[in-house]
């Protein structure tokens, strides 16, 4: 199993800046300077704040993605907040069998940037509108705003990814399109300020655990070519 390790967190604290946060940044520094020449010091203060915060936030850190077929890779970095049998939602358009849903929490202090947990094709992009309440309650995946994507392997294998909107994050803009070939661990797109991803898997050898840190692309989730039953885990 792979999780987070100290080279790739602190990598990621001075990781580039995502393209959709340039305009973003840049309008924060923008005002920051404005401020500095009109000599309002404490809002060129402030102002340099929020344009270091939103530098932080929109960072977007390369990362090492394990490569071996069947292994499905974190589509988020976070906390793992859950992992339930639970039916797909209908617009994953996966049918009504029961399937693994491994859920990851993200904080303002994670990247928020998705990654494809397997190789294959986007079968399905979606996007549902909704309300914004907490991205860790229950009724969040059925009740919040959410983009469902559906990777098909070379297999034939079908993992559902739902990145869901929080309180914070009120925009979710995907990179991808139905048709599109993904490589595991490749950019999906961005969410904005806080959120969730719900990760539908079929058949296959559940690596984590409730309460795991989870980096995208690197923490390996699952092995859908393994035989050996779920791992057990212990908090120390």
């Amino acid at each position: 199993m792979a999780g987070p390790n100290a080279l790739s967190q602190a990598r990621a604290l001075l990781a580039p800046i995502n393209k959709d946060g340039y305009k973003f940044v840049a309008g924060a520094a923008a005002a920051t300077v404005v401020a500095y020449l009109l000599s309002l010091n404490t809002l060129a203060f402030l102002c340099l704040i929020v344009t270091g915060a939103l530098a932080f936030f929109f960072r977007d850190p390369y990362r090492i993605v394990p490569q071996r077929d069947g292994l499905v890779v974190a589509p988020a970095d976070g906390v793992v907040i859950g992992i339930e049998p639970m039916a797909p939602p209908a617009e994953l358009n996966l049918g009504t069998e029961i399937r693994t849903r491994v859920s990851i929490f993200l904080s303002l202090f994670d990247v928020h940037v998705p990654r494809a947990p397997i190789t294959g094709r986007i079968d399905t992009s979606l996007h549902t509108p909704g309300t914004y309440k907490n991205a860790a309650a229950p009724e969040a995946p059925k009740e919040n705003e959410r983009q469902s994507i559906v990777i098909e392997a070379k297999n034939t294998v079908r993992l559902g990814v739902v990145l869901v909107s929080g309180f914070v994050a009120r925009r979710i803009v995907a990179d991808v399109k139905i048709g599109d070939n993904v490589m595991a661990g490749e950019r999906l797109g961005i969410i904005r300020f806080g959120s969730r991803v719900d990760l539908y898997l079929p058949p296959s050898t559940l690596l984590v655990s409730e309460g795991q840190r989870t980096l995208a692309g690197e923490t390996v989730i699952a092995d859908l070519e393994s035989q050996e039953p779920h791992r057990s885990f212990q908090r120390i």
